[in-house]
């Protein structure tokens, strides 16, 4: 049996589209968990990115900690986690954040930093203040980069936030876990599936908000 026939065979059954384990109950609880992670990550990442970014100071360590970061395991990390703290919610956002922050760490530090000097120069001439020279110069011109990184991280936490799954959560990821204890291929398939598309998903999301939220004279640049 090919791929093709598991995917049609998880979708076309009717009893994956219903109840507490359907498909609509399923992709809501993994697009919850990686919103909450995706914005936990955030919150840590953008202030301090941005900061760092404007005023030039801290950039190695910034750089030194992104790799710490990125060298994590999140499987690893999420066992270690649910055997210190225990099984729920906690145990799978602190491997999740762990793996966010980086991308939109480094991503908007280099962003900032990489806007063209002048009109940050004419902006602080004119007596701006250093918040709103960060705000009103450098960050609508650093926005698409700082979107890439965000966009980024989004598709990596959406790709792994399946792993909620093995500390008794649920999400796609149930699908998958599931199927592979009940030796349930097409359960195994249509999950890893759905993953997949969110993740396109996500992509197309991204583009639509860089459409809507970056400057056209900015995007054609």
């Amino acid at each position: 049996m090919n791929v093709l026939h598991f995917i049609n065979a998880f979708f076309s059954d009717g009893s994956h589209w219903h109840g507490y384990d359907g498909i609509p109950r399923r992709l809501l609880e993994h697009v919850e968990y990686s919103l909450m992670a995706l914005g936990m990550a955030m919150a840590i990442a953008l202030p301090i990115g941005l900061y760092t970014g404007h005023t030039g100071r801290g950039g190695n360590t910034l750089s030194f900690i992104a790799a710490a970061a990125r060298a994590l395991p999140s499987y690893g990390l999420l066992v270690l986690t649910a055997v210190v703290i225990g099984i729920g919610l906690a145990p799978a956002m602190i491997p999740l954040v762990a793996l966010a922050v980086p991308p939109i760490l480094v991503t908007t530090y280099e962003a900032v930093r990489t806007v063209d000097p002048a009109p940050v120069d004419a902006a602080r001439g004119m007596g701006m203040h250093p918040a709103k020279v960060l705000f009103q110069v450098e960050l609508p011109v650093a926005l698409p980069l700082i979107l890439s990184g965000l966009r980024s991280a989004a598709i990596q936490v959406v790709s792994t936030a399946s792993i909620a799954a093995y500390v008794g959560l649920g999400g796609l990821g149930r699908f998958v876990l599931d199927g592979l204890y009940q030796r349930n291929y097409e359960k195994v398939v249509g999950g890893a599936t759905l993953i997949a598309g969110l993740a396109l998903l996500t992509i197309g999301v991204f583009w639509l908000i860089g459409r809507l939220a970056v400057s056209p004279g900015v995007r054609r640049g």
